[in-house]
């Protein structure tokens, strides 16, 4: 678990086997601890799976924890116990999710960036491929007003008030009338226009 503070810093506390706290260990805390590096200057906070991310003020995503599936998106598998940049996102960012292996950012332009596992094409560019490095979901370049990831799926509200999902489906996560796959975004039945806010379970 994860808490930003006023002041704009990231502290964390429980399990830490893979640096998902950030303080540069790999050692549990039942307390809170400082995240290194993130003292000021965070806006939001995202967290998932044995990952956490962090949108600055300046807009730019710092990620940390586990990094088998390429979820820190600096181009690497390799994991850290301490936050790392996002490769392509040093700025130009509004906010973050964060879903089990994978994390996704909402640009100034409106547009949805995904980087990490994607064997449901959670990333949603139209592949099963993991990427270490944000790629961009597939006609989601613009108008989107906000987005929400979790498990393996991930929604996007659009700024005309419709909602599109993608990844999986096995349970009708995607709301579309179906439980296959989709690897790139699909529209909610019914939720063209009329919605003002996601949010996934």
């Amino acid at each position: 678990t994860c808490a930003l503070t006023t002041a704009g810093a990231v502290q964390c506390w429980g399990v830490n086997n893979v640096g998902q706290l950030g303080n540069g260990t790999t050692t549990n805390s039942s307390t809170p601890v400082a995240v290194t590096g993130l003292g000021s200057g965070v806006a939001a906070i995202a967290t998932g799976g044995g990952l956490a991310c962090a949108l600055t003020t300046a807009g730019a995503v710092r990620c940390w924890g586990d990094n088998s599936y390429g979820e820190l998106g600096n181009g690497t598998f390799t994991s850290s116990n301490t936050p790392v940049a996002v490769t392509g996102l040093s700025s130009g960012v509004v906010a973050i999710s964060a879903g089990y292996g994978y994390a996704c950012a909402l640009t100034t332009a409106g547009a949805v960036l995904c980087w990490g596992g994607n064997d449901d094409g959670q990333l949603g560019n139209g592949t099963t491929t993991n990427s270490s490095t944000p790629v961009a979901v597939t006609g989601l370049g613009s108008g989107v007003f906000a987005i929400a990831t979790d498990g393996y799926h991930s929604c996007a509200l659009t700024t005309a008030g419709g909602v599109q999902c993608w990844g999986y489906n096995g349970s009708g996560d995607l709301g579309d009338g179906t439980t296959t796959q989709r690897n790139t975004p699909v529209d909610v039945s019914g939720l063209t226009t009329g919605v003002t806010a996601i949010a996934t379970g």
